[in-house]
């Protein structure tokens, strides 16, 4: 299985980074270069794949030296779903396989959440852009009762040691560090792999 696409993709959003270019034009260069890797569904290795019965699983697959961005797989078991929880930085998702429902959520004046709009269908190949500029709260579900999804998020920090919240219906914030569902991380670095052999 080749892995260079990620890899690709990693150092698009790498030279963008650097770029430090208004967050907007990161986003949308950001959303193109995402919408190249899920286009092809051949490179993610099965082990940032697997469902979980209990929960859905994020699996990390690159994180920038810096942390000043990270690449994760969430793959979602049939029916599993967020609680509604913030990022508080920029993010981009892109579904690889499935479809994902995502429910906006706004904060009033006083503090308290309640429907930012429609839930959002993303289905395989879509890309959506979240950030505090923009809109940061949501709740995300796997859009089928009977089959795994999984999308690809791109995110402008470390997000699994980010201090984020959960929030209840009434909008009341519990923070929390997601982590990660693995311990090890794919290779994306062993070229020799793609060398011709003589």
């Amino acid at each position: 299985m080749a892995i260079h696409p990620l890899r690709q993709f990693v150092g698009r959003i790498a030279e963008l980074v650097d770029s430090n270019v208004h967050e907007s034009v990161l986003l949308e260069r950001g959303k193109l270069a995402l919408r190249e890797l899920i286009r092809t569904d051949d490179w993610l290795p099965p082990a940032y794949a697997q469902p979980s019965p209990e929960r859905y699983q994020q699996f990390l697959l690159y994180a920038d030296a810096r942390q000043r961005f990270s690449v994760v797989s969430f793959v979602w078991g049939p029916g599993q779903q967020t609680p509604i929880h913030d990022h508080t930085v920029w993010g981009l998702i892109g579904v690889l396989r499935g479809a994902e429902l995502a429910a906006p959520y706004a904060r009033r004046d006083d503090g308290s959440l309640h429907p930012g709009g429609d839930e959002v269908r993303l289905d395989t190949g879509d890309v959506a852009a979240v950030s505090p500029s923009i809109g940061d709260i949501h709740r995300v579900r796997n859009a089928y009762e009977d089959r795994t999804s999984i999308s690809i998020h791109v995110y402008g920090a470390n997000i699994g040691a980010v201090r984020r919240f959960t929030y209840s219906a009434d909008g009341a914030p519990k923070p929390f560090i997601s982590g990660y569902s693995n311990q090890t991380l794919p290779n994306l670095w062993d070229l020799s792999k793609e060398q011709p052999q003589r």
